[in-house]
Formats: C-alpha cells, structure tokens, sequence
C-alpha cells in the first residue's frame, strides 16, 4: 500500500472524497431525520465496534461538520503531497487505529466525529518532521506548531460533550503511525539527501598551498 509521489491536484483528490463522503452522510441524516449517532464508538460494548468505521464520518451538527472539514481537508492534502508513498497507509491506520483506541479506553458514550483523525494527523505531520529530520519535514513541523498549536488544549477533560479521548488517543496514535514508517523515504527526501551528501566544500587556504613547498634554487 505504499504510494508513489503524487502532484498538488493528485493530492487533493482523497482529501475531497472523504469530506465530501461525510457531508453527504450529514446532509443525508439531516433531511431523513435519522438519529444515527447510534453507529457511533460505544466503548467495551460489541455493538459499538462498527463505530471504528462510522464514527468519523457523522457529526451532530454543521458547526461540528464544518470545524472538522477544514483542518482535515487540510492535512489529508499535506500528507498525500509530502508523504505520498505512506499516506494512504498511515491514514488508514489513524483512521482504524484511533477508533479502537477509543473503544478500548473511552467513556462508556457515543462518540462521534472525525476530530480524533484530525488530531492523528496533525501529531503525524509534527512527528515526522521529528522522526525525519530533513528539511522540509521539519518546516512541515513548524507550520503545525504555527496553525495548531491552540489544539493541544484539546486533548485534555474539558467541555462537556466534547470527546476530548478520541483527540487524545488520535495524537498518540499518529506519534506511533510516523515513528513506524519514519524510514520509508519520499523522493523529494531522497534528492535532498543525495544532493547533500554529493555536495563537495572546497578546500581553501590562506596562502597557496605551494608557498611552503621546497623548490629548486
């Protein structure tokens, strides 16, 4: 499942199909009336299991929908772009990964939303910057410590309804998920290694080398 290197409109594709794919299920919801907050991650209960799959797609209003589609939208195209050889997998393990998490350790509620995917995310992004330390995984880093750094309050109890196991258990999660492929290497990694390696410093001298040098008289 790992990838080839992608371009910005190859990239964008996956992150447009998933938010697309869960406004479709709000809007759906919304004009049939149905409660569906029932295929949400129920902790330690079997019923519960199939919200590893559902959960992030449903969310209990507009406000939650739209404060998820952006940050997601954002990193799903960061990741396919720059990490495009591991980002399918590495999104698929956040994705499943997190859910479990949460149904292993969770409060017995449903919880729903694709924060905890946001928040894996985001980790990775960070992480990798860590793991790598190249260049620009290290930029990558800092422009998350730039744009969500106000997220970290996230993963603390706090505002009731807020699922705040599920940012938790995601940011663990994605620490994991790019430690574990840290050395599955991107092109744009691979020539920036090259052409430091390859890169020669010249040798330079106050007086000509040939100054001490005996000569015939």
């Amino acid at each position: 499942m790992i990838g080839k290197v992608m371009t910005l409109k190859q990239a964008l594709k996956p992150a447009l199909f998933f938010i697309g794919l869960m406004w479709a299920v709000h809007i759906i919801k919304i004009i049939g009336g149905f409660n569906w907050n029932i295929f949400g991650i129920y902790p330690r209960e079997t019923a519960g299991l199939i919200g590893i799959f559902t959960a992030p797609l449903l969310h209990s209003n507009f406000q939650h929908l739209f404060s998820n589609s952006i940050p997601l939208f954002f990193m799903m195209t960061l990741i396919y772009l720059f990490y495009s050889r591991v980002a399918r997998i590495s999104f698929v393990i956040i994705y499943i990964l997190t859910g479990f998490a949460v149904w292993l350790f969770g409060r017995q509620v449903f919880h729903i939303g694709a924060s905890g995917v946001v928040y894996g995310l985001i980790s990775f992004v960070f992480w990798s910057g860590v793991f790598r330390k190249n260049f620009k995984s290290v930029v990558l880093s800092l422009v998350i410590i730039i744009l969500y750094s106000g997220y970290i309050e996230g993963v603390l109890p706090g505002e009731e309804g807020i699922s705040w196991e599920s940012h938790l258990l995601g940011a663990i999660v994605g620490i994991l998920v790019a430690f574990l492929v840290r050395n599955v290497k991107d092109e744009h990694e691979v020539e920036e290694r090259a052409s430091y390696e390859d890169e020669k410093i010249e040798e330079k001298y106050f007086f000509d080398r040939d100054v001490f040098e005996n000569k015939d008289l």
